[in-house]
C-alpha cells in the first residue's frame, strides 16, 4: 500500500478503537486517520479530532454529534460531525479512505461492516458479531468486491500469520487440517458451577490477562466468545467446525495455532496486547513497530494447556450446535446472547442464566437458510423479542 494510507476507525471510543489510534500515533509517514466513528461519547471523539485532525467525524446519536459539532467549532478544528447510521455507512466509501476498522462492538457493526466490504476497502474486521450473524453473506460480498479482510481478534489473527504466505481469508486454506483456538478460561476458571450463580458484573469484567470492553468481557468469563470465534473460523478459514478446537491456555501467549497434513504445527506467540494483530493488520503483508513489549521466554517459563470445561461454560457446546445448524442459527444465537449479556450487566439476569436464556431462544425458534440480509435482520429481531420476554421481570423465566 504506497502513499499515506487513510483509515477509517468504527468504535473510536472503545479499547480497540483506542489501541488502533496509539499504532497509527507511531506512523505518521504511512497512515492518517480519515473518519473516526462512535455511537454517543462525543467528549471522546472531540479529544480524538483535536489530536488526529480526521476529516470527518460520525457520532450516531444526534444530540451528542451536536455537542460536538460546538466543541470542534469553538476548537477551530475543521473536522466536520455527522450523525446517523446512514453517515456512518456512507463514511467508510470516501475515496479518502483505504482501510477500515470495523470496531463497533455488537449487531450494530453489522451494515458499516457490509458497506466497507462493498466497497471493497480493507477491512480490519474485529466486530466477530458481523461474521456471526451474516458470515456466508459477509464472505461472498468479499469475493465478489475483491475487499481484502483481515481478522483483528488475537486468535483469527495469529491463525492468519500462520496460514501459507500471501493467504487472505475466503481462499481455500491448502494443507490445514486443523485450527486451534486459544483461551485464558476468563476470571472463573476454577470457580466452582454453585458460585458462578452469584458472581457479579464487576467480577466478571475483571480479565486476568485482556483490556477489554464491558461486553466482550462477559463473552469471555462465559467463554461464549470462544463460541462465537468457532463460528468466525469456519467461515474466514472455510473449516467445518469439527476441524475447529479450543484449548484453555491460561498464559495467553500462544495465541492460536494451524496444523498442518504433514503434522506441522505452527503457533503465533505475543504478549496479550491488541496493538500487535492490528499493527499486522494494518502493515499486512508487511511488519511495523506497535509499541508492543518483546516477550521475555525465560520470565514466563512455562506454557499450560488443557481442555475447555463444558459443564462449567455451556455457552460454546451452544455456538457449535448453531455452527452446525447454520442458516440463521448463528445469528439467533449471537442476539439472545447480546441481550442476555446486557441483562447481566444490568443486574436484571444472574450469570448462569445468559446461556439459559441463549439455549431456551435456539430451542424456540427454527434456524431458517440464508438467502438474503433480511433473513438475517428477521431471526436479530425474533431473537431479541424472545430474549427480552424470557428475562422480563413480570413473567420471564429467569427473572
Amino acid at each position: 500500500m504506497s502513499g499515506v494510507c487513510g483509515v477509517a476507525i468504527l468504535g473510536s471510543t472503545g479499547s480497540i478503537g483506542r489501541s488502533t489510534l496509539a499504532v497509527l500515533a507511531l506512523h505518521p509517514d504511512r497512515f492518517r486517520v480519515a473518519v473516526l466513528g462512535a455511537f454517543s461519547s462525543w467528549q471522546v471523539v472531540v479529544e480524538q479530532a483535536e489530536r488526529f485532525a480526521p476529516d470527518l467525524a460520525v457520532i450516531v446519536d444526534p444530540q451528542a454529534a451536536a455537542q460536538a459539532r460546538e466543541a470542534l467549532r469553538r476548537s477551530g478544528s475543521r473536522t466536520r460531525v455527522e450523525s446517523g447510521d446512514e453517515a456512518l455507512a456512507q463514511a467508510v466509501t470516501a475515496a479518502n479512505v483505504q482501510v477500515v476498522m470495523a470496531a463497533i462492538v455488537g449487531a450494530a457493526g453489522l451494515m458499516p461492516t457490509l458497506a466497507a466490504v462493498r466497497a471493497g476497502k480493507r477491512v480490519l474486521l474485529a466486530n466477530k458479531e458481523s461474521l456471526v450473524m451474516a458470515g456466508r453473506l459477509l464472505m461472498e460480498e468479499v469475493r465478489s468486491a475483491g475487499a481484502a479482510l483481515i481478522p483483528i481478534d488475537s486468535e483469527h489473527n495469529a491463525i492468519f500469520q500462520c496460514m501459507p504466505a500471501g493467504y487472505l481469508p475466503g481462499d481455500e486454506a491448502r494443507g490445514v487440517t486443523r485450527v486451534i483456538l486459544t483461551a485464558s478460561g476468563g476470571p472463573f476458571r476454577c470457580t466452582s458451577l454453585a458460585d458462578l450463580e452469584s458472581v457479579t458484573p464487576a467480577e466478571a469484567c475483571a480479565h486476568p490477562k485482556w483490556k477489554m470492553g464491558r461486553k466482550i468481557s462477559v463473552d469471555s468469563a462465559t467463554l461464549m466468545n470462544k463460541g462465537l470465534e468457532v463460528i468466525e473460523a469456519t467461515l474466514l478459514f472455510g473449516l467445518p467446525e469439527s476441524r475447529v478446537d479450543i484449548v484453555v491456555h491460561p498464559q495467553s501467549v500462544v495465541h492460536s495455532l494451524v496444523e498442518y497434513a504433514d503434522g506441522s504445527m505452527l503457533a503465533q506467540l505475543g504478549a496479550p496486547d491488541m496493538r500487535t494483530p492490528i499493527a499486522e493488520a494494518l502493515a499486512w503483508p508487511d511488519r511495523m513497530t506497535s509499541g508492543v513489549q518483546s516477550l521475555d521466554l525465560t520470565a514466563i517459563g512455562q506454557l499450560g494447556f488443557e481442555p475447555p470445561d463444558h459443564e462449567r461454560f455451556p455457552s460454546m457446546g451452544l455456538a457449535r450446535a448453531a455452527a452446525r445448524a447454520g442458516g440463521t442459527a448463528p445469528a439467533l444465537l449471537n442476539a439472545a446472547n447480546e441481550v442476555a449479556v446486557k441483562a447481566f450487566l444490568d443486574r436484571r439476569l444472574n450469570f448462569t442464566g445468559i446461556a439459559a436464556v441463549i439455549d431456551q431462544v435456539l430451542q424456540r425458534l427454527d434456524s431458517c437458510p440464508v438467502k438474503a440480509l433480511d433473513d438475517v435482520l428477521e431471526a436479530d429481531a425474533a431473537a431479541r423479542r424472545l430474549a427480552a420476554a424470557l428475562i422480563e421481570p413480570a413473567h420471564g423465566a429467569f427473572a
